[in-house]
């Protein structure tokens, strides 16, 4: 070993050494005790207080959305794990299991079973995946510190005595009053772990432990019917307050306090209580059941074990059962029964009384548990397990929350952001690829509004409705630019209502359509696509039209049509309509032909005409400095451009006066106005307008760029290259194109929208 490696294994050494001390990775009895009375609170969790403070440390982002005020949890962002894993959308799931959780920890026990339903591939298990996350990152934080103990017993060169005991310690390392906890491997000759990771507390008697937090926490904290409504009073749960020691432990204090004769001090020289860390890899306070038909719990003998013939006399004649399963790994900590009902209904029947005493008795002994049981299913698995008569005795000890199929399309997308990259794929993502593919997903799950839910001014304007009209709504805000301004302003106001509509249905929207799962594969496939050196949006449109051709295979492909919605062949025409629509756009403006200032400068002039038309007032002419009336012409010349077909002239210049007057409300220290974000529907119809007019300039520009791009540039200008060139940059810098996919979407539009234009 040359020196420079020996210097840098010692430095990872040093730095090693260092983390094990500052994280106090192993403590006598006594020293524990010092750490509880400084962070009693912290020290005194049970497994929902644990899990609740999980969420609460990583904290909470409050979103407004088209359909309402929603609060994200931090956690499910997974920023502790660089973003892997998180979790798009599922708001109101997230506030569900944090209800829940906070439930457990008003009524001081965990006593029901999370049961998290929905249609397959609709992120149960991602939920689930994220709160174990969470809790092992938090685990390393000196906030989420959790102890065990083990028993340890010194080597007989180190201690005199027939079974390895005397009054006083005095190896290295020994600490405390003789205790064996710090002892250095040598000194060692048998440590015996707690499997079950019992609460080191449960080795104070439990009157005295009670007293100890009392004294540290109050009374109110143990006693039970303290005010659960008082967020500020921490309250000692029943498994803290009245736990005990395993099966196998009970055995040994027992042994160790009569050898000694009844000296409990003694007894706690044995004990080291050491740090441990959460970790779903090594199963150690997070365990997964998986759906196969195997008991969750069991036991050996351990002192038939020759590894323990070391151990003192009176605990080999002891019959020592060390218990493992799942339930013994995800103590302190969770259990997810992964796809819990497809198991058949016996090798679960145990949760009756699990879930709601946290005890398992297995045929030697009962095994007490502090842990969260989260469960997931979908939705065909628990209809059927409703039909079962025991489902009548589960029904209260089971907590069911839907988790639907995400119903906004910039959620959905989210997922395909971040699962399918570069790096992923092997080829570059053309702008609007992951777009396409969520439009399409999330018009497969809405359902058609019922009319008679709703007050008589929504109603007509609710059947009316299509399914990309109710996506828009959820997912921007954006209303119909058939509807009048006050027809726009209800149906925003109503988008709530719509959105919740379902929930209370058997068949709710967000429980049939094509899962996140189904649409990464289609998209997995079109990154092959031979014809494109980058995943673009019409390879995955072809992927979408075959699912569509595949009806015996995908049974959400089997509903029927009602008024447009579930006919899944025509969404993957709106998608690909919706895509053409953004890619045009884009090119337009990588033109440069008109810019969104100048699209303002013609708004604010007719705002400054409308408003002084409202007041019956006269308007200053600068250039002759005369005052005369609000030009007519020029308002009417706008309202024919972004003025709904049908709606009264009149009604529509007050409404735009009073949306802007509403604007300067909510916003008075905003000095200029933001008509694009009050008006989006009219600078849409603005920006339309114009490009329609300019669309054979707009055709021989693209022609350009074709053939630039192709190494054809003869019979182009200078100018012209130049314009190619600058108009490339943009497409690349501001919308993220590469020069092979831009020459991909321009093909894609012309091809689809200006052929013979």
């Amino acid at each position: 070993m040359t020196v420079e490696t020996r210097r840098y294994l010692q430095g990872i050494g040093s730095e090693v050494k260092n983390t094990f001390v500052q994280n106090r990775m192993l403590l006598s009895f006594d020293q524990y005790l010092e750490l509880v009375e400084k962070e009693p609170q912290r020290q005194a969790r049970n497994a929902a207080q644990y899990i609740k403070d999980v969420f609460d440390f990583y904290g909470t982002l409050d979103l407004e959305t088209p359909v309402g005020r929603v609060r994200r949890f931090r956690l499910f962002d997974c920023d502790f794990n660089e973003g892997v894993g998180r979790v798009a959308g599922q708001e109101e799931v997230q506030a569900a299991i944090y209800r829940v959780i906070s439930n457990f920890v008003r009524n001081r026990q965990i006593d029901k079973l999370i049961l998290l339903h929905g249609p397959n591939g609709s992120a149960k298990s991602s939920l689930i995946a994220a709160i174990e996350a969470a809790m092992a990152a938090y685990s390393r934080k000196p906030e989420g510190a959790l102890y065990r103990f083990n028993w340890v017993f010194p080597n007989e060169k180190l201690v005199k005595g027939s079974i390895g005991f005397n009054e006083k310690t005095t190896g290295p390392g020994a600490s405390g009053e003789g205790s064996f906890a710090l002892l250095e491997g040598e000194a060692i000759d048998a440590r015996l772990s707690c499997e079950v990771k019992d609460h080191p507390l449960f080795l104070l008697p439990k009157h005295e432990r009670r007293r100890f937090l009392e004294k540290l926490l109050g009374e109110e904290a143990l006693r039970s019917g303290a005010p659960a409504s008082d967020r500020e009073l921490f309250t000692v749960s029943d498994y803290v307050a009245n736990g005990d020691l395993c099966h196998k432990c009970r055995q040994i204090y027992s042994a160790l306090l009569a050898h000694h004769q009844g000296d409990y001090l003694r007894v706690l020289q044995h004990v080291q209580v050491e740090r441990f860390y959460i970790s779903a890899r090594y199963q150690v306070g997070i365990a997964t059941v998986e759906p196969q038909l195997s008991v969750d719990a069991g036991y050996r003998q351990i002192t038939a074990d020759r590894s323990h013939g070391s151990l003192p006399p009176p605990l080999q004649n002891l019959s020592l059962l060390e218990p493992s399963g799942p339930l013994v790994a995800g103590n302190r900590g969770m259990v997810e029964y992964s796809d819990l009902l497809k198991r058949p209904l016996e090798h679960f029947k145990y949760l009756l009384v699990a879930s709601e005493n946290q005890q398992v008795s297995l045929e030697q002994f009962t095994l007490f548990l502090d842990t969260m049981l989260l469960a997931s299913s979908n939705e065909k698995h628990l209809a059927a397990f409703k039909e079962t008569p025991d489902f009548a005795s589960f029904k209260g000890r089971i907590e069911l929350l839907r988790v639907p199929y995400l119903r906004r399309a910039s959620n959905e997308k989210q997922i395909y952001d971040q699962q399918l990259t570069r790096a992923s794929l092997g080829r570059h993502v053309a702008p609007h690829a992951t777009r396409v593919a969520a439009l399409w997903a999330v018009l497969t799950r809405l359902k058609k509004p019922i009319p008679e839910r709703y007050a008589a001014d929504l109603r007509e304007i609710v059947d009316d409705l299509s399914p990309l009209e109710k996506l828009q709504l959820y997912d921007s805000g954006e209303v119909p630019d058939r509807l009048a301004l006050a027809q726009a302003k209800e149906l925003r106001k109503g988008a709530e209502e719509i959105y919740v509509e379902s929930d209370s249905y058997p068949n709710y929207e967000g429980r049939a359509g094509a899962s996140a799962r189904e649409i990464k594969t289609a998209i997995s496939n079109a990154a092959q696509d031979p014809h494109s050196q980058c995943l673009t949006p019409q390879a995955i449109l072809e992927e979408l039209a075959a699912i569509c051709r595949d009806k015996s295979v995908y049974e959400f492909l089997q509903q029927e049509v009602v008024d447009g919605y579930h006919d899944h062949e025509d969404f993957v025409r709106v998608a690909e309509a919706q895509v053409l629509s953004a890619i045009d756009d884009e090119i337009r403006d990588s033109m440069g032909l008109v810019s969104e200032s100048q699209y303002r400068k013609i708004f604010e002039r007719y705002v400054l005409h409308l408003s002084h038309w409202v007041k019956n007032e006269k308007i200053l002419n600068k250039l002759t400095g005369d005052y005369e009336p609000p030009q007519e012409a020029l308002m009417l010349e706008l309202e024919g451009i972004v003025m709904p077909n049908g709606e009264d002239r009149g009604d529509f210049r007050r409404g735009l006066i009073t949306a802007v007057g509403a604007f300067r409300l909510d916003n008075p220290d905003q000095v200029e106005i933001d008509y694009p974000r009050i008006f989006p529907d009219q600078f849409r119809r603005l920006r339309d307008h114009y490009f329609e007019e300019h669309k054979k300039q707009l055709s021989r520009s693209r022609e350009n760029v074709l053939r630039v791009l192709a190494g054809d540039e003869g019979g182009l200008s200078g100018k012209e290259i130049a314009q190619v060139n600058e108009m490339l940059s943009t497409m690349t810098n501001r919308y993220g194109y590469c020069r092979n996919c831009a020459k991909d979407a321009i093909l894609f539009l012309l091809r689809k929208r200006y052929e013979g234009s």
